[in-house]
């Protein structure tokens, strides 16, 4: 069988370094004088053994490829036969059914494999299972467990090895039961018997029993010797490293296991064949007993501390002695108190190793040097650094600092250890004469507060005073705070800290009581107004609850007399809140309140000025009468009256109290107000005021017109006399769209109805959810009839009808406009009659009602009232100037629809292109535009004045807003260099949104492709504009007084300063009122940064960052001393070079190639005949290279 070589770089490589030098160097040189020395080409690359040629004259090639073995399938199939005898289940009229099926189908499913069932002419059982080998013989298993009958038996080996046929983890004895479709069970460790139970098929059995008697077998090869030999010659047997013992293994072949010394045992175990064995075993015994005849002994003293150096790290300085002396040194136990080591061996070598002994011994020396405590980390060094220095220079010495003790301990050899205390020593004094320290005691109460927020007092006092302040943490509970440092510093830094004590001793904290409701107010939208108080107060910290916690405890803490003045101000500042947070709901009539706001809200305006009081409308469209009044108690009834006032000069409005017992005031109001509610809408909406429940006040108050006041005084009075004597209700139901013909025009209907009875209906509001139930209250008599009424109206309401009558086309419009407004309206107020006019462009008057037959009837005659309305109706024109119409209209027409609702007239505005048509037709026309100013107002005579001075009116609001606007739009511009845009903008645009709002301007910045880059552009009211003018250049001038200094500061800080997310940065900024820039990628000089400000904060800032950067530096240092320690990752240059030195290497050369000795080229790989296609036909041609084999 031939083999193919393929050579590879990293083989060539290794070729080479299995060469002489001298060879190497003659392959690498490429003189002609060497050429014989490189190999031929057939050498290195030799043809593979051709086959003799054959009959039809061709050559074929015999090597590896003809015999390559093809591939196994991963999928096996294997057939087991059952016996009729051994199968379990018998009934061959079930078969394919019942249980024998359905287990097949289980080890299917369990296993993966498949399973094919057929009876043999015997009446056996063939089973073809297919599948992975794992999964067939789990199957296998399976099948013979489940679908043969058991036998069992039972086979008997020593009890030792049991182990070998359980195997590691148990696998042994898994495979086994596998391999024999069987289970073994072998006795528990803790029993005497011997005997391994197998179960399973005949042949199962069979092959189990041979196979664990085979390892039975091997076993009985093998040997186990113990021998006891006594622990202090076991060095002796095991050699200096373990050498002897190994060797004794590789020539037995045995295994030998000595315990290791700090086990307390003499036993060697020996294991192997059993010759191995007794060889081994016979070698240690020699050993053993000429060390005994010969090996004598020596004890000598050594220092306890001095132990551990004889020993050495791990042993090894023992394992040195017993390898150059081959004496054996004995330590005693680390925790026995003995000083003496016993010498063991031959005793001309014992002086020897004494000398190794005592030169072990006093090679390490442990020295200690005086130290207070309190100088220790200052010895040490920041991180560290000054003992790095000394380590350094001295890595065999070990410096251990304990904590409280006045020394500090040295551990090393001897010299190295006179050099380091020398210079711990030197400084340690230098230490002593400059610095100092001191202790006070301050009551651990105080301590946070002497270390400030964030640390801000301690860390001033550190840094002022350059000293060190060791303040002990909460759980130690120590009053001791120490103060290290220079004498002077340490003396100042004592005074302040015991000042501040002391003023924290006569501390007060004090909790006020404040309305969770003012804490907003307090602090203000932004925290301006108790950073106000507390800038007032410095000396007072004032701590509000959470939110969430709902708490009305608010804490002061500070100088006692500070305390009281702040709280005494915060009392003032709660009261003139809680004066100025009394509310006052005025009910208005809905159509006075335009007429309470004024033109351009002239009125509202002036009254809340001088009332300096705020006052809320309700929204337009919400059905809400009530006017709310906020302010001082005073001022919030002027502000009343004023409004109550403006209400009475436009009606005759009156107001009357009336006296009725408070327990009867909650069954006058109704459920949800229902009752109170219809009583107000029967007597023209007039206001009824109940005073609050609970409060005892028998008062009723009652507002609006004076005949409808006195109509409401009336009712109430007879209904609460109704309910002093006797009261019953009743409820009935109609539908919805029924209420208001019961109710009629004006309430008309349900007027007969209470007058006839003396009952009160209320009829349910849109808020109620049950919108057919209707309640009649007054006494039983009364409700009674007033029921039966109701019940007939209801009945002949359910009586449907359809009638018709006439109506004029012209008038269909009208009815039908506005997607059927009218009708709409009609149908709501007649009972759902429903009105179907002929459909548009037919000439018919007929008209079509249907529904109950009084609310026909009632709709008809409506319906004629209106036509008749129409048929009185005139035109009015109003000239107003065509620029104002789209906005008399308001969006979507809102504001028309007010005008016509309110006044009960059409208005018509001209449309665009009619006008357009108009000037066509008419060029003459000196002034045609007039013809779009007229406006057509429709309506009856009596309302048409009405609408025309509402639009009249609308038009002067319009051109004051006009106004207004020419006003505000004065612009000016201010020129400012674009470096401070951005400081005028502010960060999030805060600066120029206070200018802003504070002066009620529009400022313009330039955009980017402007020209004129520094015009920045103010629209507002003139002397506003000119304010907001000033207000920029003040902080321009601001700005132009500011310096910018460049620093250097070490670009691996930079991200340490900047900080998360800047972070960092920020705080820097904020704190010395600086601007800081840093340089960006790819920067000249990529360390500079640019601080600006005012001189003296600049100064500061650059003091500030020039010790950051001294302390990351520090940092950034010991960061790279420890990478410098770390294996580099393989850089692009790394692996760029060594490709550039791998393409400048001549490569492998050889003599003789084909491409050299003959004519011919390389393969033409673009050549159809070097590599021809599938299923061309090429004539072979002999070629340098060797018959082609494809």
């Amino acid at each position: 069988m031939s083999s193919v070589a393929v050579l590879t770089q990293e083989s060539f490589n290794e070729h080479r370094n299995g060469l002489l030098p001298e060879q190497i160097s003659s392959v690498g040189s490429s003189g002609n004088d060497d050429d014989d020395v490189l190999p031929t080409y057939k050498e290195a690359f030799p043809p593979l053994p051709e086959k003799a040629a054959t009959p039809e004259g061709r050559q074929e090639l015999d090597n590896a490829w003809t015999k390559i073995r093809p591939l196994k399938s991963s999928i096996i199939t294997q057939v087991f036969h059952v016996p009729l005898e051994e199968r379990k289940y018998k009934d061959i009229n079930q078969f394919g059914e019942g249980d024998q099926a359905k287990i097949c189908v289980d080890i299917m499913q369990k296993t993966g494999a498949h399973l094919e069932l057929s009876m043999a002419k015997d009446q056996g059982l063939s089973i073809m299972v297919s599948g992975k080998l794992d999964a067939v013989m789990k199957a296998r298993k399976e099948i013979v467990s489940r679908l043969q009958t058991q036998a069992s038996a039972t086979v008997a080996i020593p009890k030792e090895h049991h182990r070998f046929v359980i195997g590691k983890n148990g696998e042994k004895l898994q495979e086994l039961e596998l391999k024999t479709a069987t289970k073994i069970q072998i006795p528990r460790p803790e029993d005497p018997s011997n005997h391994i139970k197998i179960s399973g098929t005949k042949e199962g059995l069979e092959k189990a029993k041979h196979e664990i008697l085979l390892i039975s077998a091997e076993q009985d090869k093998r040997a186990v010797e113990r021998v006891n030999i006594d622990k202090v010659y076991h060095p002796f047997i095991t050699g200096a490293y373990n050498k002897f013992v190994a060797e004794m293994m590789q020539e037995t072949g045995a295994r030998i296991n000595v315990p290791p010394p700090s086990v307390l045992k003499t036993e060697i175990v020996i294991t192997g064949e059993k010759e191995q064995v007794a060889q081994a075993v016979a070698m240690i015994k020699k050993i053993y007993e000429e060390k005994k005849k010969n090996a004598t002994t020596i004890a000598v003293e050594v220092k306890k501390s001095q132990h551990k150096y004889v020993i050495g790290p791990r042993g090894n300085t023992l394992q040195e002695i017993l390898e150059k002396t081959g004496v054996s040194v004995e330590i005693p136990p680390p925790d026995s108190s003995s000083e003496t080591v016993i010498l063991r061996g031959e005793p001309d070598r014992l002086g020897q190793a004494l000398t190794e002994v005592y030169a072990k011994a006093n090679s390490y020396t442990v020295s200690s040097v005086l130290a207070p405590s309190w100088l220790h980390r200052f010895i040490i060094g920041k991180k560290g650094q000054n003992l790095a220095k000394i380590t350094q220079q001295m890595p065999k010495v070990h410096i251990e600092f304990t904590e409280g003790e006045d020394k500090i301990t040295l551990e090393g050899p001897t010299k190295d250890v006179q050099q380091v205390q020398s210079q711990i020593e030197a400084i340690v004094m230098d230490l002593v004469n400059r610095m100092d320290y001191t202790e006070i005691s301050v009551d651990p109460k105080f301590h946070r507060h002497l270390i400030g927020k964030g640390g801000a007092n301690i860390n001033r006092i550190k840094d002022q005073y350059k000293v060190s302040v060791r303040i002990p943490p909460d759980n130690e509970k120590s009053n001791l705070i120490r103060i290290e440092g220079d004498p002077q510093g340490v003396q100042e830094a004592k005074k302040e800290l015991l000042e501040l004590a002391s003023r924290m001793e006569n501390e007060r904290t004090k909790d006020m009581i404040i309305e969770q409701r003012f804490h907003r107010a307090i602090i203000g939208q932004k925290g301006e107004k108790i950073k106000e108080v507390r800038d007032k107060f410095p000396e007072v910290i004032i701590n509000f609850p959470d939110p969430a916690q709902k708490s009305d405890i608010v804490q002061l803490r500070g100088p006692r007399t500070e305390v009281e003045k702040c709280s005494k101000f915060m009392q003032k500042m709660v009261a003139e809140m809680v004066e100025n947070s009394y509310s006052v709901s005025v009910p208005i009539f809905k159509q006075f309140h335009k007429n309470i706001i004024g033109k351009g809200g002239a009125n509202i305006k002036k009254i809340r000025e001088e009332t300096n009081t705020k006052i809320d409308l309700p929204a337009e469209n919400s059905n809400s009468e009530m006017i709310v009044i906020t302010g001082k108690k005073a001022n919030c009834e002027a502000a009343r009256n004023r409004i109550l006032a403006i209400q009475k000069e436009l009606a005759n409005i009156t107001e009357i109290e009336v006296s009725i017992p408070s327990k009867l005031h909650n069954s006058l109001i109704g459920s949800k107000g229902r009752f109170v509610r219809s009583i107000m809408e029967e007597c023209g909406g007039v206001h009824i005021h109940f005073p609050t429940e609970g409060s005892g006040i028998d008062t009723v108050t009652i507002r609006g017109p004076v005949e409808d006041v006195e109509k409401a005084k009336r009712q109430l009075l007879s209904v609460a006399e109704e309910k002093q004597t006797k009261s019953h209700t009743a409820e009935l139901r109609a539908k919805p769209e029924y209420h208001k013909f019961l109710i009629g025009k004006g309430g008309g209907n349900i007027k007969k109805v209470r007058d006839s009875t003396g009952a009160r209906i209320i009829f349910p509001t849109a808020d109620d959810k049950d919108q057919e139930l209707i309640t009649v209250v007054g006494t039983e008599e009364a409700v009674r009839e007033a029921q039966k009424e109701l019940e007939t109206l209801i009945k002949s309401l359910d009586n449907v009808v359809e009638d018709g009558m006439t109506v004029d086309p012209k008038h269909h419009r009208y009815f039908v406009a506005r997607r059927g407004q009218v009708l709409r309206d009609i149908a709501d107020e007649y009972g759902g009659v429903m009105v179907s006019f002929p459909r548009t462009g037919s000439q018919s008057d007929k008209v079509t009602l249907k529904g109950a037959k009084d609310c026909v009837e009632a709709a008809k005659k409506r319906m004629l009232e209106i036509i008749e309305d129409l048929e009185a109706q005139v035109t009015m024109e109003c000239v107003i100037a065509q620029k104002f119409h789209r906005s008399i209209m308001g969006p979507k027409g809102l504001r028309i629809q007010q005008i016509t609702r309110e006044h009960n007239v059409q208005i018509k505005f001209p449309e665009r292109e009619d006008v357009q048509e108009r000037i066509s037709e008419m060029p003459t026309l000196p002034a045609p535009e007039l013809h779009s100013d007229i406006i057509a107002i429709t309506g009856l005579a009596c309302h048409l004045d009405r609408a025309k001075e509402g639009l009249l009116e609308r038009v002067k609001e319009l051109q004051a807003e006009q106004e207004d606007r020419a006003l505000r739009s004065f612009k000016l511009t201010i020129t400012v260099d674009p470096k401070y845009h951005p400081k005028i903008i502010g960060r999030k645009g805060a600066i120029i949104t206070q200018i802003r709002n504070e002066h009620d301007v529009n400022i313009q910045f330039p955009e980017k492709n402007d020209e004129n880059q520094d015009q920045i552009t103010i629209t507002g009211y003139e002397q506003k504009a000119i304010a907001a003018r000033n207000a920029i250049q003040a902080i321009v001038d601001d700005l132009e007084e500011m310096i910018s200094e460049d620093i250097t500061l070490d670009s691996r800080v930079h991200a340490r300063i900047i900080g998360a997310r800047g972070k960092g940065i920020r705080k820097i900024m904020d704190e010395f009122k600086v601007d800081l820039k840093f340089p960006q990628n790819g920067a000249a000089d990529p360390n500079l940064v640019t601080v600006m400000g005012r001189p003296e904060d600049v100064d500061e800032a650059i003091d500030h960052l020039l010790n950051l950067e001294e302390e990351y530096l520090a940092d950034v240092v010991e960061n790279e001393s420890k990478q410098a320690y770390m294996k580099p990752r393989a850089t692009a240059s790394s692996v760029s070079a060594g490709e550039e030195q791998r393409s400048s290497s001549k490569g492998f050369v050889v003599r003789e190639a084909p491409w050299t000795t003959s004519t011919e080229k390389a393969p033409d790989m673009s050549s159809s005949e070097d590599f021809p296609s599938f299923g061309a036909s090429v004539t072979p041609k002999t070629s340098p290279w060797g018959p082609k084999r494809f």
